[in-house]
């Protein structure tokens, strides 16, 4: 086998921050190589340096942000020393970029195509035909479907896995020798996940381009890199090649951010979840849709029709965990919002035996007390100018439930509960970590004793040993106070280690429904399949099966007025397994 020399060398690289006149290192040390045609994995956890490494590869650090020692040699140029105009015309060129948030990195007022055209001008003396000749074959090259078409669309008109391939697609325009992609999957669906890494595999296949991949994710590392760095408070605790860091990890770390992964199939270790009781629900949706009408003719009038939820109906028993999964844009948050009572509706929401139509206000107030939502961002859930304490005693002021001090003791009560000292309550949510904003909302959500926690991707912006801990909190809430959850989540590994029960929505209508073992063990929907063939597995030796990519994007939920959605209808193939008609375009 013939060594070649690496196409980058970083070198005991520092990278340090001014703060307050004083120099504090946020990356210590680091040192690896990266050949032509190599994926290599930094991985770890927020705060880890990821990020920061690859902001440096790209002399991209904010102004108080700086390279104080070290080499980052790509070839014979070392990057640590050039300045912005030197690094101008190998950024794109020789270095590309793919980040996290491609609606954030892309101008929303210029077209795809005049993005694309702009990047491959500044890098070389071509005309504005070749321009656009070369970005039409940079989409072809991602597989993007009907590329001319997309050259004159704007960023919004295209969907987040859309979006991202048009990122690739100008990182790779000019033919870079390296490709640093931070987190590039994170903000995507399970299926588009998988698409998007087998594109980048495809890819580097054809062109021979390194990539360094940034990411939290193990599952991802195991099925795409060939060399791992793990990374922890700064530091480089352990690399090596990736099916060696699976197999027998030497750091504590490694080892602990292997076990926090949720695997697939790992939940049926767990006892079989029992059948529902005969008892009285605490949720019950028969029938539910939920429209939303857009456009206008010339009377004003909307001539289209957002079919977001379509007859969808389940019940949630008392101290269940009840799953709703599936894509985006399939349904999942528009039922949770028309469970609290936030979007209209149709068809029948029944909580606690009390159906919430016609309800006056006060009664509906009364309703809110039972149903209480945690949601995705706890950062964007909290007032950064209240005190954690008094966010989580509101809910309790509100409702007017007891006195001063016994609304204080009961929240201190609650941050016990959820792992939190009383002595933090005085605190504001920037001076807390991800994992603990999100017990303060966990906390906040308790506050009245509801039935029912609404859980909307909750724990998806989480850290994967963070995430393990909020979900061990859920279930021993649910113990300790009886509380039924409805968790919403694309994330099929985590689902299938907390639910009983489950949903899948596809288009607004549910496809298949089950037990955790009936869907999980026997998923008989060609949809459910596709969702659970799409789960990163963290297993390196494990041999994946050919992925089968949709022969085009989904349909849209949106239809002119009176052209009605086909009603799917559900067929028990036994035990409550429900299952629907396969999905036609």
């Amino acid at each position: 086998m013939t060594i070649t020399n690496p196409l980058l060398s970083v070198r005991d690289l520092t990278v340090s921050v001014r703060d307050r006149g004083v120099m504090k290192p946020l990356v210590s040390g680091l040192s690896f190589d990266l050949r032509a045609g190599e994926t290599l994995a930094i991985a770890g956890e927020s705060g880890s340096g990821k990020s920061i490494t690859s902001l440096a590869l790209m002399g991209l650090l904010p102004n108080n942000v700086t390279v104080t020692s070290g080499q980052m040699l790509l070839g014979d140029t070392d990057l640590a020393q050039m300045s912005e105009n030197q690094m101008r015309p190998l950024r794109g060129a020789q270095v590309a970029m793919i980040f996290q948030e491609p609606m954030t990195s892309l101008n929303p007022v210029q077209t795809v195509g005049t993005q694309l055209i702009e990047a491959i001008r500044a890098h070389e003396p071509v005309s504005y035909g070749q321009a656009r000749a070369g970005a039409i074959a940079a989409l072809r090259q991602v597989r993007l479907a009907e590329p001319e078409r997309r050259m004159g669309q704007y960023p919004h008109e295209l969907s987040g896995g859309m979006r991202q391939r048009v990122m690739i697609a100008m990182a790779l325009a000019l033919r870079p020798a390296l490709m640093i992609a931070d987190e590039p999957t994170t903000a995507l669906d399970v299926t588009v996940q998988r698409e998007v890494l087998e594109l980048l595999k495809d890819l580097q296949r054809e062109t021979g381009t390194a990539i360094i991949l940034i990411t939290h994710d193990m599952g991802v590392v195991a099925e795409t890199a060939d060399r791992v760095v793990i990374m922890q408070a700064g530091q480089m605790v352990e690399q090596g090649l990736t099916p060696d860091i699976f197999a027998a990890p030497r750091a504590d770390y490694t080892r602990s951010l292997l076990a926090a992964v949720p695997r697939l199939g790992a939940g049926a270790a767990r006892a079989a979840p029992l059948p529902p009781k005969a008892q009285v629900p605490v949720a019950q949706l028969v029938d539910v849709t939920v429209h939303f009408d857009i456009g206008a003719n010339f009377l004003g009038r909307p001539t289209h029709r957002v079919h977001a939820v379509e007859g969808v109906s389940f019940d949630i028993q008392p101290s269940e965990t009840f799953g709703l999964v599936g894509e985006s844009g399939c349904g999942k948050s528009t039922i949770a919002k028309a469970l609290a009572g936030l979007v209209p509706y149709e068809g029948q929401i029944i909580i606690n035996s009390t159906s919430l139509a016609g309800l006056k206000a006060q009664e509906r107030k009364d309703i809110c007390r039972d149903v209480q939502m945690v949601f995705q961002d706890p950062m964007a859930a909290l007032d950064p100018r209240m005190k954690v304490g008094d966010a989580v005693a509101e809910p309790l002021l509100i409702h007017g439930v007891g006195t001063a001090r016994e609304r204080k003791e009961r929240t201190a009560e609650l941050f016990d509960h959820v792992g939190l000292s009383s002595d933090q309550m005085n605190r504001y949510p920037h001076e807390f970590s991800g994992g603990q904003r999100q017990r303060i909302c966990i906390a906040r959500a308790l506050a009245l004793r509801p039935r029912l926690i609404i859980c909307d991707e909750s724990v998806s912006a989480l850290d994967v040993s963070v995430q393990a801990r909020v979900l061990a909190l859920l279930e021993e809430l649910k113990a300790d106070f009886g509380v039924a959850y409805l968790f919403i989540s694309h994330d099929m590994a985590v689902v299938e280690n907390i639910v009983d029960r489950l949903a899948v929505m596809y288009l607004g209508q549910i496809v298949e429904m089950g037990t955790r073992d009936q869907v999980f063990g026997n998923p008989q929907h060609p949809y459910t399949q596709r969702l659970l063939d799409a789960v990163p597995i963290p297993d390196p030796t494990r041999e994946r099966t050919t992925y089968l990519r949709a022969a085009s994007e989904p349909p849209s939920p949106m239809r002119r007025i009176g052209d009605p959605v086909p009603r799917l209808m559900l067929t028990d193939i036994g035990g409550g397994h429900l299952i629907a008609p396969e999905v036609t375009a």
